[in-house]
């Protein structure tokens, strides 16, 4: 193996970029005037940069992880030191030169990689094991009161829903409308935030989501009454199938814990008695950043070259604090997953990695109408599902008839799939239509009943949209 093992390329480091001030300030710092004692090898980059104080900055980037420290005062991350000395790296053949860690670089390397396998080893599920069993009762006794609480919140959300669709769906559209109080007959009793709130209180955070999405259908445009027709509907089936769980097979049992908000311990999937890794060479289609509220969300889809299944890493992190974990697109991992349970599981945890990460090939992929059938395959195991994630090969970027938005077209021209006008800005659009110039490329994005929304094009290398 090449000592500094394989480069990223340079919009694989962009990628990892938590904002686009970042991503310029990282990019002035991309030349070796302000850096000294720079270095790498199979499996980290480290360096110091020159800054407006007598000291340098220490900046040090573990490519496994990628996990990044740096002594700079910035609360993004990664920082500006740390995206330009890795775009220092990937830019050019020799401008970091290969060698040992420096001292304050191994350190903080060999701590690390303590922590990591001491976290990975036998002691966690020797720990858990471990607990006393009046640990484990009042565990079983808090799990069945939240049991009770969200099954009176369903309850009392169906006659909610009951309410509205028997004063009309119209009641909805007007200022405070919504679900009525229990035991009232309108559907101006009560506002949408009002019952969403109720069901955070019964523990539900998943039906007051879904509560907000009512909120948000309702009196929102042409043929709303319509759209929020469909959200009830689903919510109803919600409802009916958490107050039904005891029948229900047990992986669409899961899906419904999964949405109504009761959550699986991602330690337990990779440690408990009934844990099931895959392990594949897993490459990495997109990674979508987000904020809820002052939470920061991080999306990483993955798919597996031998299994060919789509995997998402889903991990949070505090206001202006990203997740530790940062996967650009294009990058493979040899690494084991472990699939929270469902009936169209999709949702995962990155386990044991047993190779450094790698520059991986464009992936291959399939025609609209085997992406609409892969939807609604998912769609029948999981009726919730808004999309689901393919990846489409030899595809076009054309604008639709008469100014109607965007289409994905097939190379033969006999499908097209329009792209979702929600989420595939003008930015967006403009950039896979000027990287396509007209000709066919692979992309990867989530295809749902709103269309289609791209989230990586490859040209031949990948860009994030």
């Amino acid at each position: 193996m090449n000592p500094q093992g394989e480069r990223w390329t340079t919009d694989q480091v962009r990628a990892l970029a938590p904002d686009e001030a970042s991503r310029r300030a990282g990019g002035r710092l991309a030349a070796p005037g302000p850096w000294s004692e720079t270095g790498a090898d199979d499996a980290a980059v480290w360096g110091q940069c020159k800054g407006s104080g007598k000291t340098p900055y220490r900046t040090v980037v573990d490519l496994n992880g990628p996990a990044f420290s740096c002594s700079c005062p910035s609360r993004k991350f990664p920082c500006k030191h740390a995206l330009g000395l890795l775009l220092l790296w990937a830019g050019e053949a020799g401008a970091v030169a290969a060698g040992e860690p420096a001292p304050w670089a191994g350190e903080w390397l060999a701590g690390r990689r303590e922590r990591a396998g001491r976290s990975a080893g036998p002691s966690a599920g020797a720990g858990a094991a471990s607990r006393a069993p009046a640990d484990l009762e009042a565990a079983d006794r808090r799990a069945a009161r939240r049991l009770r609480r969200i099954g009176a919140g369903a309850v009392e959300l169906e006659q909610r829903l009951e309410d509205l669709l028997r004063s009309g769906l119209a009641s909805a559209g007007h200022p405070g409308g919504g679900a009525s109080r229990p035991g009232g007959t309108g559907g101006g009793g009560g506002s949408w935030d009002e019952t969403a709130a109720r069901m955070v209180d019964a523990q539900a955070p998943g039906l007051a989501s879904r509560v907000r999405e009512l909120g948000a259908v309702a009196a929102s445009g042409p043929d709303w009454p319509a759209r929020l027709l469909e959200e009830c509907a689903l919510l109803h089936l919600l409802d009916q199938g958490f107050l039904g769980l005891d029948r229900l097979p047990a992986p669409l049992a899961a899906t419904v814990r999964s949405r109504v908000g009761l959550t699986t311990e991602a330690a337990g999937l990779l440690t408990g008695p009934e844990a099931a890794t895959v392990r594949d060479r897993w490459l990495v289609l997109a990674q979508q950043d987000g904020s809820e509220g002052t939470l920061f969300t991080r999306r990483i889809y993955l798919r597996g070259e031998r299994t060919g299944r789509m995997a998402l890493h889903l991990s949070f992190g505090g206001a202006g604090r990203p997740p530790e974990l940062a996967l650009p697109p294009g990058l493979v991992l040899d690494a084991d997953l472990a699939y929270y349970p469902g009936a169209r599981p999709l949702r995962a945890a990155l386990g044991e990695r047993h190779a450094p990460a790698a520059p991986g090939p464009v992936p291959p992929g399939c025609g609209i109408d085997a992406a609409l059938t892969a939807y609604g395959d998912a769609l029948r195991d999981d009726p919730w599902l808004d999309s689901w994630p393919v990846v489409l090969s030899d595809v076009t970027p054309i604008p639709g008839r008469d100014g109607a938005g965007w289409q994905l077209a097939d190379a033969d021209g006999e499908s097209a799939l329009p792209l979702d006008p929600r989420s595939c800005g003008g930015a967006g659009r403009w950039q896979l239509a000027a990287i396509s110039g007209g000709a066919p490329v692979t992309v990867f994005g989530e295809c749902g009943h709103r269309g289609f929304r791209p989230l990586t094009v490859w040209d031949p290398t990948p860009v994030s949209l």
